[in-house]
């Protein structure tokens, strides 16, 4: 059983060590270290613990009924395994996290393939020196002055400039 349980519990310990930054290798080697005299001691215990010697007890101690009693209350004793709780919690967050990167991975590629856009006009564009003012205004529109709706210099409104 003991083996079972470090089985289900591997750690990929060499892509653990790609993903930590040099200034915390000590830190994770003293994790590393650690983690498997953990799993040393783990892996020495035995399946099921040690049988008592009932009959070994009922001729050393004195006091007759004793062992009898102790030998009864263990047997009746049930220590219950404890109930997972977070499983599904946890699931249940890493599914919305998932979901929530996937959403979050197609807006930045909307956002790279417009940025990319943007770059290939920057640099298929003519140099600012050899620019007309229309070319300028055709290149960049934010730039082109309203001469009819606002006739007198600056061309802009007030509150815009």
């Amino acid at each position: 059983m003991a083996a079972r349980r470090v089985a289900l519990k591997a750690i990929d310990w060499v892509a653990f060590a790609e993903r930590v930054p040099p200034n915390q290798r000590g830190m994770f080697n003293a994790l590393k270290t650690r983690s498997d005299a953990i799993a040393a001691k783990l892996a020495s215990l035995p399946e099921a613990p040690a049988a008592i010697d009932w009959s070994y007890y009922r001729s050393a101690v004195a006091r007759i009924g004793m062992v009898d009693e102790f030998e009864k209350k263990f047997k009746a004793l049930q220590i219950p395994a404890p109930v997972d709780t977070q499983t599904s919690t946890i699931d249940a967050q890493e599914a919305e996290a998932t979901k929530s990167a996937l959403v979050y991975t197609e807006a930045c590629k909307a956002r790279i393939a417009q940025y990319e856009k943007e770059l290939d006009k920057l640099k298929n564009m003519i140099p600012f020196d050899e620019m007309t003012i229309e070319d300028l205004n055709d290149t960049f529109p934010e730039t082109k002055l309203d001469k009819v709706k606002y006739p007198y210099w600056p061309h802009k409104p007030i509150a815009d400039l």
